[in-house]
């Protein structure tokens, strides 16, 4: 199994405390508007130093007031050409740091996505678009499910919206999905998955919890993954001290801890827990 983790944190120490531990790659995942600020450079020369593959990278959605959303599903074209043009100049950011994937919603996540067909065929095009980009570059764009009302909340939607353009492969978030199960997603799109965020929920929202804290059945899952011959990253995509706060722990987790999970996952073991699980009365 290559584990991997979705990171921002650039410091040494800390990307050096990940290879130790035996984290073998890294995902880089920026929140809300640092993309803009980021030393790239300093980052995958930091991580290249520790030993870590920088495997994937992670393109920005969000809701700026000051100069607009990034979401590629926009029916306003202004707004889509600006997306577009953010997504282009980080993939080759990307590239240029030595990511072969690059990860994508395809949308940012509206109240009840309100003229969803339309919105999914802007996606689409939006999406043909940045493969045409990314080819090029050496970069596969891989579209995420989304938990909610988000577009590609489904395996038959996803599916739907990757069919667009044959680049396109797929980031199976496993916390992400709140319609239909595991086999059958993987059942679907088993072909096109070719990275993976690894935490765990309740079934009702995602959580980003560590596996094990919530109620996904782990032996399946990995059962599942290797039924398809996936051979990607095992990327954990959760906070050392909660993310967002809404699990009971002892104590903060570790890399150790991740590494520790990742083996007892692939060797079908019970699975250590730090503390509890869920808090009580979480909001959907």
């Amino acid at each position: 199994m290559i584990i991997g983790l979705s990171t921002y944190h650039s410091d040494r120490d800390f990307l050096d405390s990940l290879a130790r531990a035996g984290i073998d790659c890294v995902e880089l995942s920026l929140p809300g508007r640092e993309y803009a600020g980021f030393d790239y450079a300093g980052f995958a020369e930091n991580a290249k130093g520790a030993g870590l593959d920088i495997r994937s990278f992670h393109l920005p959605f969000y809701l700026a007031p000051e100069d607009g959303p990034v979401d590629p599903a926009s029916l306003d074209p202004d707004v889509r050409r600006r997306t577009a043009e953010i997504h282009a100049r980080l993939l080759r950011t990307a590239a240029s740091i030595g990511a072969r994937l690059a990860v994508v919603h395809a949308c940012l996540e509206q109240d009840a996505e309100p003229r969803r067909e339309e919105r999914i065929a802007r996606s689409k095009e939006s999406l043909i678009a940045l493969a045409d980009v990314a080819e090029p570059l050496g970069v596969t764009v891989c579209v995420e499910d989304l938990p909610r009302t988000c577009l590609g909340n489904t395996a038959e939607e996803l599916a739907d919206i990757v069919s667009c353009d044959e680049r396109l492969r797929v980031c199976f978030d496993v916390n992400h999905l709140l319609y239909g199960s595991h086999a059958d997603f993987l059942r679907l799109l088993g072909p096109k998955i070719v990275a993976t965020h690894i935490s765990d929920y309740d079934f009702v929202n995602e959580r980003h919890w560590l596996p094990g804290e919530g109620k996904i059945d782990w032996k399946a899952l990995i059962d599942g993954l290797d039924a398809i011959g996936y051979t990607g990253a095992f990327t954990y995509e959760l906070g050392f001290k909660g993310n967002p706060k809404t699990v009971a722990r002892s104590r903060d987790l570790t890399p150790e801890d991740i590494v520790r999970n990742a083996r007892e996952i692939e060797a079908r073991r019970p699975l250590t827990v730090i503390g509890g699980g869920g808090l009580p009365d979480l909001p959907m």
